[in-house]
Formats: C-alpha cells, structure tokens, sequence
C-alpha cells in the first residue's frame, strides 16, 4: 500500500496510457457485438497484425538508431497509416472468411463464434509459421529481415525517448503518456461523432435495434457490417501505432492477452457501447496498475479479472450498459 501512496501519479497516468490502448482494442469488440450480437475473437490478432505492420515499417525505410527525431516522427506517421490499413484489410478479410458465408445461411451464433476462434488461432500461426511459409515459395531470402526468428519478439530498430512534459506530483509526464492518452481520446471522440452523426451511423446503430426494420427501411445490413468490422480494424491498427510507441516489442501471440484485456475493458464499460469502451479501458488500466502496487505486479491479471467480476456481480450490464441500438442520435 505504501508503494501506491509514493507512487499514486506515476501508476495513474501510466495505468491511463495503458487503459488508452486496450480502450481502442475493446472498440472493436464492442462494435461487433452492438451490431451482430457476436463477440469477434479475431480481434486481437487484428490488432497483433497492425503492430507489425509499424515494426516493418521501420525496418522497410532502413530506420536505425542514428535517425533523426524528425525522420522517426515521419515514420510514426507513415506507420499509423500502414498499422490502420493493415489491421483494416485483416479485419475486412476475418469478415469475409469467418463470418459471411456462415451468416448468409443463417448459421447458429454459436457457429460463428467458434469460427472467430478458428481464425484467431489460423491468423497468430500464419504469423508465427511466416518463415516456413514464405520459404516453402522460396521467398524467405529477399523477406528475411521480415520473416527471420518468427516465434521470437520482434522490435522496433529505433529507441523512442520520451521528453518530460509536466511534473504532476512525483511523476514527470512524458511526450509518449501525452500522446498515447490524447490520440485515444480524440480518435475515441471521432468515432463517437461518426457513429452519432453520419448516415452510416445512423444505419449502424439500426441494424443494431432491429436488423428486420432496418433492411425494411433500405439500409444494406452486409454493407452495415463490412463498415463496422473496418471501423474496428482502423481502430485497432491506431491502437498497435500507440502500443509500438510505448512498448516497443511485439510477438506472433502478442494478442491474445491484450486482446483478453481488451474484451474485458469492453463488457467493464457495457458492450455495445463506444463510450463504454473507453471508460472500461481507463478504468481497467488504473486499477492493474493500483492492484499491482498493492498486491505484486505478478497478481496484475487476477486484479484486472477479479474486477470484472465484481462490477459485474452488481451491474450486470457494465458500468454504462447503453447498447449501440439505443445510443442517442
């Protein structure tokens, strides 16, 4: 306890900046099930393409550790948009493998449940299997600095420093804590707005009430649901972006614990629910770094589950249970 009291600032506003990405992972969970009732378990390798999608971007473009800050902020920008299109295309491509043929006929949910599951598994293997893979079409040479040690972390060739910012208490905010918190916000924000706002918003959010009325009143639900799973990998590739930015290493499987994380911030925050996802992984951020502080660090992910548990023993629903169907226009 007096660990938290010494540190309370520091495992604050770091627990914030960690919430910021599983917040972003959890969009993509959320949007799902608001608008197919469905839990997408792809998600988190979704997320695990788009961080190597910025790790590549690096070593595409010859980074190393005497590039200039200018150059490593123009690679961070081309990596966004490499890591957004990246997780998108898998997305789009988990949509149209592991989803539409089985809802096109009707399929029982669980079904596609335990086909997400299957594409998980596939997606984290190919990944982890790319070394074999591209040598068995004798390309492992010319993809060498892309495909070697495939079931080892793979890491940024670059060391992003962070410059403080503001002192607040015993902590000194950095650049890095400021941009992962402020980008999750304002993209979170966006979203929200999109949703909210726009025509497809507006035919998200019907598909998600009452899919029957909706087709009635011409709203193209496979159109509606191509759209949310790429709004979701758009989301997750921005969060791989922040995740690279903080922590710097990845692996073929480094999705599947966040992206537990990730789900569990999705049903603290009410699933279905946008701004739900956001709190969910705020709060789930902070309170893993203040379990930690008081009970050890290797307790973090019994504190993040217990927690869950407990919110949902007195509010089933999460801590803002407002579905996507019913968000206010």
């Amino acid at each position: 306890m007096q660990f938290l009291v010494d540190h309370f600032f520091e495992l604050t506003i770091t627990g914030l900046a960690l919430g910021s990405v599983y917040a972003l992972v959890a969009l993509g969970y959320t949007m799902v099930y608001g608008v197919l009732q469905l839990i997408n378990f792809a998600h988190s390798e979704v997320f695990m393409y788009g961080t190597f999608a910025v790790a590549w971007t690096f070593t595409l473009f010859g980074a190393t550790a005497s590039t200039s800050t200018a150059g490593i902020i123009g690679l961070l920008i081309v990596a966004l948009f490499a890591a957004m299109a990246t997780s998108a295309g898998v997305a789009l491509l988990v949509e149209r493998t592991a989803y539409r043929p089985l809802l096109s006929r009707g399929a029982p949910k669980l079904v596609a449940l335990i086909s997400a599951i299957g594409a998980s598994f596939a997606l984290s293997e190919a990944m982890g299997l790319r070394d074999r893979i591209t040598g068995f079409v004798g390309l492992d040479g010319p993809l060498r600095d892309y495909v070697s040690g495939a079931r080892d972390n793979q890491s940024l060739p670059v060391s992003l420093d962070p410059a403080p910012v503001v002192t607040i208490g015993d902590y000194t905010v950095t650049t890095i804590d400021t941009l992962v918190i402020v980008s999750a916000l304002l993209m979170m924000i966006g979203l929200d707005q999109f949703v909210r706002r726009s025509r497809m918003g507006r035919g998200m959010r019907a598909v998600a009430q009452d899919p029957e009325s909706a087709a009635l009143m011409g709203v193209d639900s496979q159109r509606v649901v191509r759209v949310t799973f790429l709004l979701g990998g758009l989301m997750a590739g921005a969060a791989a972006t922040l995740y690279m930015i903080r922590i710097g290493t990845t692996r073929f499987d480094a999705g599947f614990i966040l992206g537990v994380k990730a789900f569990t911030a999705a049903v603290l925050g009410g699933i279905g629910n946008l701004r739900g996802a956001l709190l969910g992984g705020l709060v789930l951020g902070v309170a893993e770094n203040w379990g930690s502080a008081i009970v050890g660090t290797q307790w973090k992910d019994v504190v993040a589950f217990t927690l869950l548990v407990v919110i949902l023993l007195f509010r089933p629903t999460g801590l803002l249970g407002e579905s996507l169907g019913k968000a206010r226009a």
